[in-house]
């Protein structure tokens, strides 16, 4: 099975990527892809897709990695949802319900706050402060 991936290259701390179709088993090292279809540069955001060698490579049953699926999309070479890629999901999207702390509303915290605020004791009252005298 064909993929549509990066293929790092570049220095230290300066990395350019290669966006390559290769077989999903063997990784893109020392130029062993069947073909290059552009590139990517993080540091200054430039980019160069050949879109429609990536639609033909697709159509023959190619996929691509979810990072370079998430850069199609984002030049509109195809139409789809983004990839969660390294990310957590929120709690309402697993499907999980959501926990009393979360759904404490801005009043509660309010009457929290207040109830929370120390009146001063009697003999704060009584004895008179060295800093009126």
């Amino acid at each position: 099975m064909l993929r549509i991936r990066f293929f790092r290259t570049g220095r230290k701390r300066q990395p350019f990527y290669k966006i390559v179709v290769t077989d999903k088993n063997n990784p893109p090292a020392s130029g062993r892809f069947v073909e290059d279809v552009g590139y990517y540069n993080p540091v200054t955001k430039e980019c160069s897709i050949k879109g429609e060698r990536v639609l033909d490579w697709m159509k023959k049953g190619a996929q691509p990695s979810d990072v370079v699926h998430n850069l199609l999309v984002k030049r509109g070479i195809i139409v789809d949802k983004k990839i969660l890629v390294g990310g957590t999901m929120k709690k309402e999207e697993k499907g999980e319900e959501p926990t009393k702390e979360d759904s404490v509303s801005k009043e509660e915290l309010s009457e929290e706050k207040e109830e929370k605020v120390e009146e001063p004791t009697k003999e704060e009252e009584k004895e008179p402060s060295k800093e009126e005298e």
